[in-house]
């Protein structure tokens, strides 16, 4: 499904006196994928998925896989329905993912709707993960008609998280920047400025709930001295860790509140000579984490870090918070996954004020780093604007795929 609403790619594998209009797909699916952003942060590393069952062109129950372990969205949507006296074999089922077809931690989701008697599931997206994957063919060998790619992008971004965790050894990361109309992030370099409002900042701090790691650059951990934790009310878990990003070391005895505080979550992401090193070995002995990575062109193999940031330490996402050249450096390594844009509509016109990226050089817009729009969000008096990478071709435009 293309961003315009068109069904390029889109197949149908059902009769139109089975199944309701196009719009009423779009419309049904728009719903299940509200539902599956409840589960956000708490299936990981499962994704999130949502369901609706509808009967006469009406919602009649709802379902989203709510945790990771507990019942997939397809089952409770079913129970839903069961629960409010509804028979869903009358009912037909959108559901922003393929349902899966083995037997994980709970049966496979194709046996509970056929054992459910539904004979028509539209899905947003197939499933990346193979060994989960032929849900569409096991209920199409049972007679169950299914179209496959309404509202494809949509699902798949729902989803991002579950098909990187599948394809490389990296955490999802956001990206959070704040800034002026303009592009600036500070009054001055170094200098701490508070830029967004109350409601973007409890948004950051929800956000920071769902995190393994906050990671910020060296300038950043310098000039704002940051505690680096959640303070959203409800938040009761543990707090994520403190990532730094930094060639240059401080010394143990630096006045740096991660330091004086809580050194046994703090994690610092060097060179391998700096790693070394007598600054290294101090901050090790106060209860501190120091990796050396290998350098790049561009600086420090900011892949590797991440990467080491999953594996020791389960982080399956990250957020980065840093200042214009951790930004910058993050998105030409390619390893933003989204981009939270906080916008306050004011203008500084100050040629000092330090951008939401620097540190690249380059000598055209073939150079540029292109990105899609994918939200906008009014948080009075900020706009944030959410970004995402540039995806290929959805799977449903191959025939092949179906």
């Amino acid at each position: 499904m293309t961003s315009n609403g068109t069904d390029h790619g889109l197949v149908f594998f059902c009769t139109e006196a089975a199944m309701t209009r196009k719009d009423n797909h779009e419309q049904h699916m728009e719903k299940a994928i509200a539902l599956a952003r409840l589960g956000l942060g708490r299936t990981a590393p499962n994704p999130c998925v949502g369901a609706v069952l509808v009967r006469d062109g009406q919602v009649v129950a709802r379902g989203w896989h709510e945790r990771f372990g507990g019942p997939h969205a397809e089952v409770n949507a079913i129970a839903h329905a069961h629960a409010r006296g509804i028979d869903p074999a009358g009912c037909t089922l959108y559901v922003t993912l393929e349902p899966c077809a083995h037997h994980g931690k709970t049966p496979p989701c194709t046996d509970a709707i056929l054992a459910a008697g539904i004979r028509h599931v539209v899905v947003g997206t197939r499933d990346p993960n193979l060994r989960a994957a032929g849900g569409v063919e096991r209920l199409r060998a049972a007679g169950v008609e299914v179209l496959v790619g309404v509202l494809e992008e949509r699902c798949q971004d729902l989803i991002a998280d579950f098909r990187l965790w599948q394809t490389t050894d990296r955490p999802y990361v956001f990206l959070k920047l704040a800034q002026t109309l303009d592009g600036k992030i500070a009054l001055r370099p170094g200098e701490r400025t508070s830029i967004s409002g109350h409601r973007a900042g409890r948004l950051v701090h929800r956000l920071r709930s769902r995190v393994g790691a906050i990671l910020v650059g060296g300038g950043t951990f310098r000039a704002d001295n940051p505690r680096l934790t959640c303070r959203h009310p409800r938040h009761t878990g543990p707090q994520p860790l403190a990532a730094v990003a930094t060639r240059t070391l401080p010394e143990a005895d630096a006045p740096l509140v991660l330091l004086r505080e809580t050194p046994e979550r703090t994690v610092f992401l060097t060179s391998a000579a700096e790693a070394r090193s007598r600054r290294a070995t101090l901050l090790m002995d106060l209860g501190c984490q120091v990796y050396g990575l290998p350098e790049t062109s561009n600086g420090l193999d900011l892949v590797a870090g991440l990467t080491l940031l999953r594996r020791l330490h389960g982080c399956t996402y990250v957020l980065a918070e840093g200042g214009g050249t951790l930004a910058a450096s993050l998105l030409a390594a390619a390893v933003v996954d989204e981009l939270l844009l906080f916008l306050s509509p004011c203008v500084l016109g100050d040629v000092a004020a330090p951008a939401s990226f620097q540190g690249r050089h380059v000598r055209s817009m073939a150079d540029a780093l292109p990105l899609r729009l994918t939200a906008v969000r009014h948080l009075s008096p900020d706009i944030l604007l959410t970004f995402r990478p540039r995806l290929c071709s959805p799977a449903s435009s191959n025939p092949s795929a179906q």
